[in-house]
């Protein structure tokens, strides 16, 4: 096995289009925090919410430490606010937990949500829920999501037609195995949920953190990260309720986190890693039908960690990343996707 993986290492690379970089297309970057409140920070998430851009992520000592909770950070002009703790693993009982992997996500009406994970690990954990009525600024009692749910798993949720949530979902209890639930949220006290069954067996990939497209002809597309050096999809044509059965892709993945965006002009932006065997390399690519992708920007190539990508498109065309950078510190990237020739 060992010797076989170089060589489906190769195979992979050399199967993805590469063009030049475009150096252009970066309008800025930096870091949310410099320095961070936290000795670790990871697993970030960003918003185009209502009153700005928000971010957060979680940090502590190191993942899985007792002390790891969930931070938050506005983007005010061109530079963004000092850290502030939104959520902590104190809810369910006397003991702390550790705080994993928030998402944030602007419905068209309704408040901002934050999703989050509490427990001792990703088998273990469930999922919780904090509401904003003003934009990220002050948050509502944290409320444990129902038995057997634990929403959007890593990456943003989309809106359907009529306003439903479709979360991307996964869980690593009895192997990995991708799911899709949804949500209605009718009130502050109440939210209907629903879930599908899963989308694969462990035994043919093992796959988690989905993140999801909606193509302009209605179709979904479900792309995940695997156990297997490969990034996976599945499709959707009944708005989510029932889904294809996973296959590979031509997309690498060094079992890490990856995500993706619908651009305006209807094109396909993913954020990933775009070899087998490392997160030292981290790029932008993109794709007209998500069934070919082209890289077209490197944003990190060096020793160390540069994973979890979180990718949005705001109001004004610009493409907003974070990430992961050598699990100490959260950076962003601002994009100019016009300029991704």
């Amino acid at each position: 096995m060992n010797a076989f993986r170089p060589l489906l290492s190769l195979f992979v690379l050399a199967s993805l289009p590469l063009v030049a970089e475009n150096p252009a297309a970066i309008v800025r970057s930096g870091f949310l925090a410099d320095p961070p409140p936290t000795l670790s920070s990871h697993a970030s998430t960003i918003c185009d919410a209502k009153n700005g851009i928000v971010a957060a992520w979680f940090g502590g000592t190191a993942e899985r430490q007792r002390d790891v909770v969930i931070w938050l950070s506005r983007e005010e002009g061109k530079t963004w606010t000092k850290p502030v703790e939104v959520a902590r693993g104190t809810e369910d009982g006397d003991e702390q937990w550790a705080c994993w992997n928030p998402v944030l996500f602007q419905p068209k009406n309704g408040p901002l949500l934050l999703f989050y994970k509490v427990g001792p690990s990703p088998s273990e954990w469930w999922g919780r829920l904090k509401i904003s009525d003003d934009g990220g600024r002050t948050w509502s009692r944290s409320r444990r999501l129902p038995p057997g749910y634990i929403g959007p798993v890593r990456n943003k949720p989309i809106e359907l037609p009529g306003g439903t949530i479709l979360c991307g979902a996964s869980e690593e209890n009895s192997g990995w195995r991708v799911h899709m639930e949804t949500l209605q949220l009718s009130d502050h006290d109440h939210t209907d949920w629903w879930r599908t069954a899963d989308l694969n067996s462990s035994m043919d990939y093992g796959a988690i953190q989905p993140t999801i497209l909606q193509w302009s002809d209605g179709r979904l597309q479900a792309l995940c990260r695997t156990k297997q050096h490969v990034v996976t999809e599945t499709w959707s044509v009944d708005a989510g309720r029932t889904w294809s059965r996973m296959r590979r892709t031509e997309l690498p993945n060094p079992n890490s986190g990856i995500d993706a965006v619908m651009l305006k002009e209807g094109k396909a932006l993913l954020v990933y890693n775009p070899v087998t065997d490392s997160r030292h390399t981290l790029a932008v690519a993109l794709s007209d039908t998500g069934a070919q992708w082209t890289r077209k920007l490197t944003l990190e190539n060096d020793d160390g960690e540069y994973s979890y990508p979180a990718v949005i498109q705001t109001g004004d065309g610009l493409v907003y990343v974070t990430y992961t950078w050598r699990r100490e510190k959260i950076k962003y990237v601002v994009i100019d996707p016009w300029q991704l020739k």
